[in-house]
């Protein structure tokens, strides 16, 4: 069997671990060839940092996407994670259209909001350029404050019914026509996780609730559930890796008592997804 390639399309944070900088050793760990499109390239993330550098490469996503089909290379998967601005979202819409064959899938994570709350710099007007391009995605990967925000309703705090949740993925799916894995669900204050649907199915992924905050785990969470899919797995059984490997990584992060703002050690429990996803030669 051919390796699998992606093109994963995030930014670039020097210091914090999120977008890239999770994104290409997780898929990568993953045995999937990662390409990558930096959208901009930030000295730290732009949580919790304060005077960080940001450089827009917004002018390079269309060249690399036409050198790359100049090339006539092909790609398995796309995965888009945070985008810094309304054109940049446009512009991913374009290459992604410009590189997609028949039989390549698209993943977004909307990374734009959490808690109730936008991310810094991101204009009102935002989560509905986010809409549009999540109405491009086969499966998108929201958390709640996401998904309300795309459907232009109000946030509201957990922990939630099943009725809540459920009508919430079913219009999302109504708005954007993808597959969900909305993340951040929970009923009650013991167990948190994930809830899936595919337009007909909807199926929850929960595991023991950590309460601790750490910036970029959904970017782990996301880079998982890519590296499970492109590895075959069905879309409960990808959120399932996804929700276990992440939990772990923080479980680990825990242990050493450390600065929150600065992302979990996904890369001690990368032995854990090889596990997971079946590829540990010795098992």
């Amino acid at each position: 069997m051919s390796q699998k390639r992606i093109a994963a399309i995030h930014d670039i944070s020097g210091f914090g671990k999120c977008s890239l900088t999770v994104a290409l050793p997780i898929c990568s760990a993953a045995g999937i060839e990662t390409c990558v499109v930096p959208t901009a390239i930030l000295s730290t993330h732009t949580g919790g940092f304060k005077n960080f550098t940001f450089h827009d490469l917004t002018d390079e996503i269309m060249p690399i996407a036409e050198h790359w089909k100049a090339q006539d290379f092909k790609f398995d998967a796309f995965y888009t994670g945070y985008l810094g601005s309304k054109k940049q979202i446009k512009l991913v819409e374009k290459a992604i259209d410009t590189l997609k064959s028949e039989d390549s899938i698209f993943i977004c994570d909307p990374a734009m909001a959490d808690h109730g709350k936008l991310y810094v710099g991101f204009p009102k007007g935002f989560p509905l350029g986010m809409a549009e391009l999540c109405k491009k995605a086969d499966i998108i990967v929201p958390n709640i404050t996401e998904a309300v925000m795309m459907l232009g309703r109000e946030y509201v705090e957990g922990p939630y019914t099943k009725e809540y949740i459920e009508q919430l993925l079913s219009d999302l799916y109504a708005l954007t026509g993808a597959k969900i894995v909305l993340t951040g669900v929970y009923f009650n204050d013991i167990k948190l996780g994930a809830a899936c649907y595919d337009g007909e199915n909807v199926s929850y992924v929960l595991a023991d609730k950590i309460d601790v905050m750490f910036h970029g785990t959904g970017d782990v969470f996301a880079s998982a559930l890519t590296s499970a899919l492109m590895c075959d797995r069905n879309l409960v059984s990808a959120t399932e890796i996804a929700v276990n490997f992440t939990c772990e990584s923080i479980k680990t992060t825990l242990k050493q008592n450390p600065e929150r703002r600065y992302g979990v050690n996904f890369e001690t429990e990368i032995p854990t997804l090889i596990k997971l996803l079946g590829l540990d030669d010795g098992e």
